[in-house]
């Protein structure tokens, strides 16, 4: 029998231990270690690159051509597979991205459909009409030699066999021919495309994707050959290029990269401008105006040439063709070193973009560079086309334009700011700092996003940014948990993919930043991270770690919250108790409480009472009353008097003074009614009209994730109680973070408060007859 109920309580303490642990782990304050990986030779502890680090290097030499005839590239590439990992490989993959539009892709296949009511004809025709001819036509893959090499296409990716194992240490060259059509903005959209105009029967073109790029092989992943599926972008290795490419005569290009053969494909007028701009640091140079770029539309040269551009230690590389140009260039001092801004677009464009795009690719160099490193590159591009927004290394594209008659609102202007403060933002991340976009967009657009929170704040004050400040992510937050994600989730699975990977991470930096670590620390350590990660592969727990080790804040319970979870930020203050110290002097004592007590409200029937009865009825027989008809509690009484004496000579002076004080003390009940654990942001309102915010760090929940209780001593009393005053913790309820109580708007007013609604154009409107030179002069036509 003993024995029996031996068994029986060590079986009830496994279960309590089992218990006991899925709480533990259910702490807001449980420490993450188990979810990260294990520190080792290649990733530290600390969250820096370990002793043995290492990353592979892939160099292309590219030679493409563009016919501008139907709108496709020929190309073949040579590429230099550098294994510097400690693995010997038998294959290399190919990340195939145009393939995304062939009808068989997993992209189309998996696509789902909503309600078709409002089906749009070219919408429906695209889908009766699914016969794509886009998508890379591979013509060979061989190795240096001219032997073909076995290779397997896979929808977007292809595998090439070695002919030998590639030991570590060691470097295979082999080429690739191949042909693709350019898709068309208007019918597939795409981050790379062409768009036609119409008007004078000229394209833009926006080269990205354009060519096979190897695969990262890392020691995270393997190969990072998940399929390209639209929404996660490019995981991509470092190395240097040398691109050829050869267009119409009369088009100009802008590439990644230094172009090589300046004096073959440029003028004498243009060589001598680009020099000038060097030195032009506060307004751009035009080296191709509107006019020079409006007399060539009509060219439509049959001549060819070819430019050569290098770009050593970049990820990728992208272009852009057009005879539509207007070019111009301005040198910026980044710490010394010149690096030239410059930008491309079209008539359409004016004269928004000469006014604001090179303008806001310097701002976003010198903001950057302060809060991360010094731009290494010699070149940050920008150019309008048919792409909305996209990044690539010294080039992006952006989307932004004008009315016709070139007027803009002010959505227009300050999108276009912002596009392209985001856009040349990406060449620190993932450029430099290259992260796994396939797996984990947050590590470039959330921390971009943040960024250029930082920059736009810094263009001009009270700069409408739509991400970063915290009341703007609380409808995302509060909205219905079925359409939310954790932020550490992969890139193709996401629903609110803007709000999950641009604005909840963004938020959650400037949280970090302002309200938990303090602007100092979380700058240090987020440069320390940019620092430490530049020209690498990070991963997450490299970032998380690195902020921790370089501030000594412990932030488990932060990265658990915000980017683990979906809980949403909601304190409460459940109740309030008021505590007055009792100097126990009765006539002190007893004069507040008859003060109190003839200024409390009377009850309706005591008013009623008052009113109604003309004579109570010891009043019409007064031998009725005695002693305590005239005995009053509040009286002070000789006895009184006596007994507080007798205290009073008992107490050191230090005593007497804090009996006689008038400190209050407040019990304050918080009660964490969303589940994320913040810090309490409290402002005590005086009733002399002052206030005060006590700043209490998050450990205050780490016991109880629910509720606590604190107690607060103030030397005056206090009007009102309210959390978070500042709106700086995305709180989604501020109708409990007052007491008393005070009305507020609902949530839902408070959204349609703050929803952004198209803009007029009042450019437009107030210029009445006026010409759009004389509101919006251009230096292309003075």
């Amino acid at each position: 029998m003993k024995k029996i109920l031996l068994s029986f309580l060590v079986l009830c303490a496994s279960h309590s231990v089992f218990a006991q642990g899925g709480i533990y782990n259910n702490n807001k304050f449980h420490q993450l270690q188990e979810l990260w990986p294990t520190p080792n030779e290649y990733r530290n502890g600390s969250g820096a690159p370990g002793h043995s680090y290492w990353q592979q290097k892939v160099d292309y030499v590219i030679k493409v051509e563009l016919n501008d005839e139907n709108q496709s590239i020929t190309g073949t590439e040579t590429i230099t597979y550098h294994n510097n990992s400690p693995d010997a490989l038998t294959y290399v993959w190919l990340q195939l991205d145009q393939n995304i539009y062939a009808e068989n892709s997993d992209a189309h296949l998996t696509q789902t459909n909503g309600k078709v009511e409002n089906m749009s004809f070219d919408a429906l025709d695209k889908m009766i009409n699914n016969k794509s001819k886009l998508g890379y036509q591979i013509k060979s893959v061989k190795d240096t030699g001219g032997k073909a090499l076995p290779f397997t296409i896979n929808k977007t990716m292809m595998r090439v066999d070695l002919p030998q194992q590639l030991k570590p240490g060691a470097s295979f060259s082999f080429s690739v021919d191949w042909f693709n059509y350019i898709n068309d903005s208007r019918k597939a959209g795409g981050r790379g495309a062409m768009e036609y105009f119409a008007e004078d029967g000229n394209y833009i073109y926006e080269m990205a994707q354009w060519f096979p790029r190897l695969c990262v092989y890392d020691d995270v992943n393997g190969w990072q050959n998940k399929q390209f599926l639209g929404t996660g972008e490019f995981a991509l290795e470092f190395g240097d290029y040398k691109v050829s490419i050869t267009v119409p005569a009369d088009h100009i290009i802008v590439a990644t990269g230094t172009l090589q053969n300046p004096a073959q494909v440029l003028t004498k007028k243009q060589i001598d401008l680009l020099e000038q701009a060097k030195s032009s640091s506060k307004k751009p140079v035009i080296i191709v105006s509107q006019d020079e770029a409006t007399a060539k539309e009509k060219s439509h040269a049959k001549e060819k040439k070819t430019w050569v551009f290098q770009g050593d230690n970049v990820r990728d590389f992208a272009w852009a063709s057009s005879r539509k140009f207007i070019w111009d260039a301005m040198g910026v001092n980044v710490n010394g070193k010149t690096v030239m801004a410059m930008s491309a677009y079209p008539k359409e464009g004016n004269p928004l973009w000469e006014r604001y795009s090179t303008q806001a690719i310097a701002h976003t160099l010198e903001v950057y560079s302060r809060y991360t490193f010094d731009y290494p590159y010699p070149y940050a591009i920008s150019v309008n086309g048919p792409v909305g927004g996209m990044e690539y290394p010294m080039i992006c594209f952006n989307g932004p334009r004008p009315e016709k008659d070139g007027t803009y609102s002010a959505d227009t202007k300050y999108g276009l700011i912002s596009v392209v403060i985001h856009e040349v933002g990406h060449n620190f991340f993932p450029m430099i700092v290259n992260s796994d976009e396939r797996q984990w967009s947050w590590m470039d657009e959330g921390l971009n996003t943040f960024l250029q929170y930082l920059s736009e704040q810094e263009w001009e004050q009270n700069y409408p940014s739509r991400r970063g400040e915290p009341k703007n992510i609380v409808q995302y937050m509060s909205s219905d948990k079925s359409t939310i994600e954790p932020i550490m989730s992969n890139s193709e699975s996401i629903i609110q993919f803007g709000n999950n990977a641009y604005g909840k991470p963004a938020t959650a930096l400037n949280i970090l930043r302002e309200t938990v670590m303090g602007r100092e620390l979380f700058d240090y350590s987020f440069k320390e991270y940019a620092k430490r990660w530049k020209f690498k592969h990070p991963q997450p727990a490299d970032f998380f770690r690195t902020m921790e080790d370089a501030s000594s804040v412990d932030l488990d319970w932060f990265w658990r919250g915000w980017f683990y979870g979906t809980d949403p930020v909601d304190i409460a203050i459940k109740n309030v108790s008021w505590y007055k110290i009792d100097s126990q002097n009765p006539d002190v004592e007893k004069t507040a409480q008859r003060k109190k007590q003839q200024e409390s409200p009377k009850t309706v029937s005591d008013q009623r009472n008052q009113a109604n009865i003309k004579q109570y009825r010891v009043d019409r027989f007064p031998e009725l009353q005695d002693f305590y008809n005239k005995y009053n509690a509040l009286d002070v009484t000789e006895n009184d008097r006596k007994k507080y004496q007798s205290i009073s000579n008992n107490l050191s002076d230090g005593e007497k003074k804090l009996l006689s004080s008038s400190t209050n003390v407040y019990l304050i009940d918080f009660e964490n009614v969303g589940g994320l654990v913040m810090p309490v942001i409290l402002q005590m309102q005086y009733e002399d009209g002052t206030n005060e915010v006590v700043r209490i760090p998050a450990e205050i929940w780490r016991k109880n994730n629910e509720k606590v209780s604190k107690m607060f001593i103030t030397n005056k009393p206090v009007k009102q109680f309210v959390l978070d005053p500042f709106q700086e913790t995305a709180d989604i309820n501020q109708a409990n973070n007052y007491y008393p109580e005070q009305a507020v708007a609902s949530q839902f007013q408070l959204f349609k408060q703050q929803q952004r609604t198209k803009q007029p154009n009042l450019m437009q409107t107030e210029r009445g007859s006026r010409s759009a030179s004389t509101t919006a002069p251009s230096q292309n036509n003075k």
